[in-house]
C-alpha cells in the first residue's frame, strides 16, 4: 500500500499519481490538489491543516 506524499492518504493499487524529480526521488499524490500544494505552491504538509499527516503531528504534540 503506498500512501500520498503530501495529505498521508492510501492509494489504491492503479489510482492516484506518481511524479520523479530530476533527482530520483518519487512522489506518489493522491489527487490534483495534494500535487498542486507540493509542486507548484511549495507548501508543506505541517502547514495545510486539511492534510492527515498534519493532523498526526499535531495529536503527538
Amino acid at each position: 500500500m503506498v500512501k500520498c506524499t503530501f495529505c498521508g492518504e492510501n492509494l489504491e493499487k492503479g489510482t492516484g499519481k506518481m511524479y520523479v524529480q530530476k533527482d530520483a526521488k518519487i512522489l506518489y499524490f493522491c489527487s490534483s490538489k495534494c500535487e498542486k500544494n507540493q509542486l507548484k505552491l511549495g507548501r508543506k504538509f505541517l502547514e495545510t491543516r486539511w492534510s492527515k499527516r498534519f493532523k498526526k503531528e499535531k495529536r503527538e504534540e
